[in-house]
């Protein structure tokens, strides 16, 4: 594919000699010879070149006094053990004063970094060679420009192509003509690489020439417009992540808050089962990281649904009308749930694994990238509140569950089961909550505290959206999100979320039945 690259390359390769010359000039005290022992064995093609070409840029490489050897050293009590860099050969145990380090200055580092990242020009893999000649936007030097002009001529791969023009253009800047820095600039002109901004800054700072100066500000106007533009986008992708995890949370509330008109205070802890869940089966699936996530939805969603059917059986349907007396009991049910878990699984923190899949982010270009684990939790959103809408409105249970909440002695006059809508109400808000904790155990820790931390803001998001309305429940959730994320790069954290509750309170005050409020008989 770039042929002409790979004989440029292996010509250079063919002399052994010049890694004899860079081991001998390695050990001199003079930068300037270290400087030319660093370029000798760049070119000496030998396979442990960039190995050892890292090695001095960390400071692992040392030589031994008397013979000059180039050596790795170990310590071995009040001795070090001496490896021959190229045969690994054991040379023994010597005293620490028979080797001396390579020693570098800032300058040789550069030239480190240089020389390693030109090694993975010849990469087989475009992405490899693309990352390399990133890697050399504002440090080329005239020889590096020649050699990516050489290899520019067998590229075959467009964006490496582009790349490299970037590169070219980014080191015409303080050693061109006014013409060749026009050019330069035109050609930098919407790159979003930090570099280039601020190296088109320092050009504006040094030049001299009006028209070079006038070019170069109208570039930085226009990337500075792009950059604040994806730091917007950037900052509604964390806005409606974050509103997903509110409304997955804030779901199953809605359904039995909303619905029910039941004051769960044990529904945080019914994600946090569901976390736990997710955990449980994690462990029992080492080997298979990626299908158990998937395993866990479904299994989440019973355990949380059956504890769920089982509080309302047990302790709820008692207490039917009765509010204060539901929020006080279901919160000493929470208390139990969160020393249940502390008593199985200790009260430290459990970390769950991400599977490979979710892991890492989409690179969309310098400035913004999207982590896949975030976009999978609002796309799961989104599929959750799509099935459990369609089981509310097109589904016997859902037609059943709108009937009780609207008028329970009406329903019961036209024979349906209340007592049992009831328990499959709860049960199905609790297996949304559920569901809810197996996404939360992807972005943080599962603990007994877990719940703790998501009840406030589902109740919050629940009456804010429209108690009842699952669709308000969707939309307030990404609403508090987005605008959450948009005030703490100016409040912090902390004070954003007061006045996203200050706000909430200021607007229930004018609309008490939330953004979309039931209508009809379901209103009362």
């Amino acid at each position: 594919m770039f042929v002409v690259c790979t004989l440029l390359f292996n010509l250079g390769h063919a002399d052994s000699s010049k890694l004899e010359q860079s081991f001998a000039l390695l050990t001199s005290s003079n930068f300037d010879d270290k400087s030319q022992a660093i370029s000798l064995l760049a070119l000496s093609g030998h396979e442990k070149t960039e190995t050892l070409l890292n090695d001095i840029l960390q400071g692992d490489l040392y030589y031994i006094k008397k013979d000059k050897r180039i050596v790795y050293v170990t310590r071995d009590g009040s001795k070090v053990r001496l490896t021959d860099a190229l045969t690994a050969e054991d040379l023994g145990l010597v005293s620490k004063r028979k080797a001396k380090k390579i020693g570098i200055n800032n300058e040789l580092r550069n030239q480190l970094k240089i020389e390693l990242a030109s090694i993975k020009l010849y990469h087989e893999d475009a992405k490899q060679r693309q990352i390399a000649v990133e890697g050399l936007i504002g440090k080329a030097n005239q020889a590096t420009v020649q050699k990516l002009k050489l290899i520019q001529a067998g590229e075959t791969d467009r964006q490496v192509n582009e790349t490299i023009d970037i590169v070219l253009a980014f080191a015409a800047l303080e050693s061109g003509s006014v013409d060749t820095q026009l050019e330069s600039i035109s050609q930098l002109d919407g790159n979003l690489n930090p570099l280039v901004l601020s190296g088109l800054k320092r050009l504006v700072a040094a030049s001299d020439n009006k028209q070079v100066v006038a070019a170069a500000a109208k570039v930085i106007e226009k990337i500075e417009q792009r950059v604040s533009m994806f730091g917007y986008v950037e900052t509604l992708f964390f806005g409606l992540s974050l509103g997903s995890v509110l409304a997955l949370a804030a779901i199953g509330l809605a359904i039995t808050f909303g619905v029910m008109g039941v004051i769960n205070m044990a529904h945080g802890e019914l994600i946090m089962i569901g976390a736990y869940t997710t955990y449980v089966v994690q462990l029992l699936m080492p080997d298979h990281i990626g299908a158990s996530i998937i395993i866990s939805i479904p299994a989440a969603f019973m355990v949380s649904a059956l504890v769920g059917i089982a509080i309302e059986r047990g302790v709820i349907r008692f207490l039917y009308g009765r509010p204060l007396e539901t929020l006080l009991a279901t919160f000493g049910i929470s208390l139990v749930l969160q020393q249940t878990v502390r008593s199985i699984f200790s009260p430290l923190n459990r970390s769950v694994e991400t599977p490979e899949w979710m892991s890492g982010s989409m690179q969309i270009n310098s400035l913004l990238s999207i982590t896949y684990n975030r976009l999978y939790i609002f796309v799961f959103c989104l599929i959750v509140f799509a099935l459990l809408y369609l089981v509310m409105k097109k589904t016997s249970l859902g037609l059943h569950v709108r009937a009780v909440s609207q008028n329970r002695a009406m329903a019961r006059a036209m024979g349906i089961k209340s007592e049992w809508v009831d328990a499959m109400t709860f049960g199905l808000g609790s297996g949304i909550a559920g569901v809810a904790g197996v996404a939360l155990s992807q972005i943080t820790n599962v603990g007994p505290n877990l719940g703790q931390a998501y009840i406030v803001d589902s109740f919050m998001v629940v009456v804010f959206g429209g108690v009842g309305n699952l669709f308000g429940t969707l939309i307030s959730g990404l609403s508090l999100g987005v605008v959450g994320k948009f005030l703490e790069p100016a409040t912090g954290a902390v004070l954003s979320k007061i006045l996203v509750l200050i706000f909430i309170i200021l607007f229930i005050q004018k609309r008490p039945r939330g953004l979309f409020p039931q209508k009809g008989r379901a209103a009362e």
